[in-house]
């Protein structure tokens, strides 16, 4: 609603006055988003090199012994460019991610097998889902999740695959530069415990 102050006052005939150069040069309007890339795009991506790793033609960046890390989680970059890193990552029991989101960067994911268990906060309490072999989860900018991978009681479905090793393909778009971990309160809110800069993905391996 206008002001009243301002809509009495008699506004003087714009050729009363020269006309003002405009102080702001015509220019392309850069996109919203830090990237050209997006959630669909990642998708595609992760679902794509998924089929790349079950294929074989990553099978040089794998364990040499062909033994999958019981104890932590394992990672290996499979893509990396100035638009977009994408990860295949093992999962082991109870290794979780924490709380984190991707700072500047967007990301999404694929299961190869096994399952993985999110806790997505979503304004007021964490979402929780089991994500099988399969399945896909894009996250936006400000997504804060923890990821694990689920318990086999939970994960053993026609669907699920193999359990050992469980496999997921993520990419991040522009690769990931920093991360944010943080605490639900006791008053049911987020609060940031701090941020550290790492290439690495979903968290501390």
């Amino acid at each position: 609603m206008r002001s009243p102050v301002i809509s009495s006052v008699v506004q003087p005939a714009a050729r009363d006055f020269p006309a003002a150069p405009n102080p702001i040069p015509d220019r392309p309007i850069a996109p919203a988003l830090p990237t050209r890339l997006r959630p669909a795009d990642l998708l595609r991506l992760t679902d794509e090199t998924g089929e790349d790793v079950l294929s074989g033609r990553y099978d040089h960046l794998l364990p040499a012994d062909g033994r999958w890390p019981a104890v932590d989680r394992w990672a290996t970059r499979l893509v990396s460019d100035d638009e977009v890193d994408i990860w295949l990552i093992s999962w082991t029991p109870d290794k979780s991610t924490q709380l984190h989101d991707h700072a500047g960067s967007l990301g999404a994911l694929t299961v190869l097998s096994g399952a993985l268990a999110e806790y997505r906060w979503n304004g007021s309490e964490l979402r929780h889902r089991v994500l099988s072999a399969g399945d896909q989860a894009a996250f936006p900018i400000g997504w804060v999740h923890d990821v694990v991978r689920a318990p086999d009681r939970i994960s053993v479905s026609a669907s699920a695959g193999p359990l050992d090793p469980t496999l997921s393909v993520h990419a991040y778009s522009p690769p990931l530069t920093a991360m944010s971990y943080y605490e639900v309160t006791g008053h049911g809110s987020l609060r940031r415990t701090r941020t550290v800069l790492t290439d690495q993905p979903e968290g501390e391996l």
